[in-house]
């Protein structure tokens, strides 16, 4: 679906460039590459599926513009060209990905002088060229320019490439979108690799792995027996983190463990619970759907499902579910609101700011504000809980307590790719099977909320 939507973009892009403009996409690759060079040199305004290398290094821009004597690369892109640079925030920062990748091409230019400066665009799918200067900080906190994360990439990749036998896999969230995920996962089994420990990454797990290396090994570790002043052994691993990787290690290795509290939590008792979940294409940058489920009384067998969905990829049918949805919650002042992760409040600060007419930022700050709603995943399971499983997501821990998806591939990921087909088809057995997915996922919220409320406090957070 990406690739059929992400070429669909770029053919209408392309079809709205000038005349004037040079056509080299299809071509093969080295007569594609002289004849860029001849269009730089020529003086050339746009060339469009040129091809560009020098040394070791090889580009193919899907445009370059001319900029008084020189060029900058510019990449059509399906999705928008920039991220929230603070939480909330509509227009922001590069995406760390387009940066390296437009980066490239601003390096192959440069070194035969034909680049306009470490400046390129990213054309997104809001027709907005959005320029990435590649020699700013990459954020408030952080000194390094996107520049520097370039350049070390590229040089990872030649040391890489000198050496492939050198590079190991690591477990990571974005393992969930990529098709090789059950290859490198039996991988990292078989090596009880310490990236199978929750939250702990490749640099933790490469700054570890020279003292343990198997995941066993980190479970009968002392974390006291490491600390190094007011560190630890472990380059970037402080004391805290270290002791909770051991814990967790200790649940993950231990046959049978079960969740336990760090610390007492109180969840409010009350007579109306709300689950909340939406479902949001962040390539469209649309939200489609509003899920609630409500309980009554604590009694699962008084639940109710309600879906205020976007029957169309428009702002007007974006506008209208979201509204809906603001007056569901407005008619119910009384119920404890629930959701998982910051993901709703920072869609629904930007549909506010989308369709100010619907209500008040105001509404919606009070709307995820304590005690009027709660974060499980934020302020309840990051905090407070410990569990025998490989990450925290909702989906990993509702199923260790036993709840199945109706779907048979139920992700975030499916359910864009079901709602493009909606678009497309109209078909309603697609649209139901999204609510259908929405509602399991608003009851995997609840069962994961009852499953906290078993747990008990254990008094040593290095123990399982």
């Amino acid at each position: 679906m990406l690739w059929r939507r992400g070429a669909s973009h770029e053919t209408k892009v392309v079809a709205g460039l000038p005349e004037t403009s040079v056509f080299l996409a299809g071509l093969p690759g080295e007569e594609r590459e002289r004849l860029t060079t001849e269009a730089m040199e020529g003086g050339a305004f746009l060339i469009h599926g040129g091809r560009i290398s020098s040394g070791d290094l090889l580009g193919d821009p899907d445009i370059l513009v001319r900029r008084g004597d020189a060029h900058v690369a510019a990449d059509i892109k399906s999705g928008r060209g920039d991220e929230g640079a603070e939480e909330g925030e509509d227009e922001g920062r590069p995406k760390a990905s387009y940066a390296v990748q437009v980066s490239l091409y601003c390096d192959v230019l440069e070194r035969p002088g034909r680049s306009a400066g470490r400046i390129a665009e990213i054309w997104d799918v809001r027709g907005r060229r959005v320029e990435y200067d590649l020699s700013s900080q990459r954020g408030p906190r952080t000194a390094s320019t996107w520049w520097d994360l370039y350049e070390r990439t590229r040089d990872a990749v030649r040391s890489i490439l000198a050496a492939p036998d050198s590079t190991l896999g690591a477990l990571a969230a974005s393992c969930g979108l990529c098709h090789w995920r059950s290859v490198c996962t039996a991988e990292l089994e078989a090596l009880d690799d310490l990236t199978l420990v929750p939250a702990l990454g490749r640099a933790a797990r490469d700054a570890i792995s020279p003292v343990v290396g198997r995941a066993v090994g980190l479970a009968s570790l002392d974390p006291e027996r490491c600390v190094k002043g007011r560190g630890t052994l472990f380059r970037g691993v402080g004391q805290d983190r270290l002791r909770t990787f051991v814990a967790r290690a200790k649940l993950l290795t231990t046959p049978g463990a079960s969740g336990y509290l760090k610390t007492p939590i109180e969840l409010p008792e009350v007579g109306h619970e709300i689950f909340f979940d939406i479902e949001a294409d962040p390539m469209r940058d649309c939200v489609y759907l509003h899920g609630f489920l409500h309980r009554y009384g604590g009694d699962s067998a008084s639940e109710r499902f309600f879906a205020f969905t976007a029957e169309e990829a428009s702002a007007a049918a974006e506008r209208l579910a979201f509204a809906e949805a603001m007056a569901h919650v407005a008619a119910h002042p009384e119920a404890t609101i629930y959701y998982y992760s910051k993901y709703e409040r920072t869609a629904y600060r930007k549909l506010q700011r989308r369709y100010p007419d619907v209500c008040p930022a105001g509404d919606v700050e009070a709307l995820f504000t304590s005690p009027r709603s709660i974060d499980l995943y934020c302020d309840v399971v990051t905090k407070a809980t410990e569990w025998p499983t490989r990450n925290h997501s909702i989906k990993t821990l509702a199923k260790f307590l036993r709840f199945a998806w109706r779907d048979t591939d139920p992700s975030g990921a499916a359910s864009i790719e079901w709602f493009d087909r909606w678009i497309e088809t109209g078909d309603r057995a697609v649209l139901q099977r999204i609510i259908d997915y929405n509602e399991d996922d608003c009851v995997a919220t609840r069962v994961v909320l009852d499953g906290i409320r078993q747990l008990s406090v254990h008094s040593d957070v290095s123990r399982p």
